[in-house]
């Protein structure tokens, strides 16, 4: 039985998870008021929205996605996604980037895959593990923990959910969505910066 109004299957990542975990699931609703409710289960960082299927048989495609994977890599889920909704006419694949949609649709057009940007790692501005680095909106200064999170105060965060968690008020945006790496500084340089010197430079 075909639901009449079109619901969510999504792809959830964790920064707490393996590389290779993803959370699959279903929604009536929009994903992002779900994956915040998921917040509040037993996982110590936010989820993030890796991406999403809209159509009116979601109930049949998390039924079909669970039997068919779980302990995979994001790429891969979505991989798969992107088939199933070659088979079903209603169906559109979104693509999120920091928890904000960054394609509008898919939907049966995977010749045209977008070349998404990879995830910010210190590595690529040449900052090690141990330094230092500055919340440039507060002038907190944070330690680098990995090659993708940052310590404050004893916790763990990756960037992006350290923004939206410390920004202040006057300076929040509507979306509540922030890329991290241009909100942070390395000796008096913006992360986002010295990357796309070094992409250049590699170029």
């Amino acid at each position: 039985m075909n639901n009449k109004e079109p619901g969510y299957v999504y792809i959830l990542t964790n920064p707490s998870f393996r590389e290779d975990w993803v959370k699959i699931g279903k929604s009536s609703r929009p994903v992002d008021v779900r994956s915040k409710e998921l917040d509040n289960t037993a996982v110590p960082l936010p989820f993030e929205i890796f991406a999403t299927m809209k159509t009116t048989k979601y109930n049949e495609v998390e039924k079909l996605v669970h039997k068919t994977f779980f302990n995979v890599a994001p790429q891969m889920a979505l991989d798969i996604f992107r088939d199933i909704a070659m088979t079903i006419d209603d169906a559109e694949v979104t693509l999120y980037e920091d928890n904000r949609p960054i394609v509008k649709s898919e939907h049966k057009e995977p010749q045209k895959r977008e070349v998404k940007r990879p995830r910010f790692k210190f590595s690529m501005c040449g900052i090690k593990i141990g330094e230092q680095i500055t919340f440039d909106p507060t002038g907190i200064v944070v330690k680098v923990a990995s090659d993708d999170s940052i310590e404050y105060e004893g916790r763990i965060y990756k960037l992006s959910p350290f923004v939206g968690t410390f920004m202040p008020e006057e300076h929040r945006n509507t979306s509540g969505a922030y890329q991290g790496a241009k909100y942070f500084s390395y000796n008096g340089k913006v992360l986002d910066d010295i990357r796309k010197e070094k992409e250049c430079d590699t170029k």
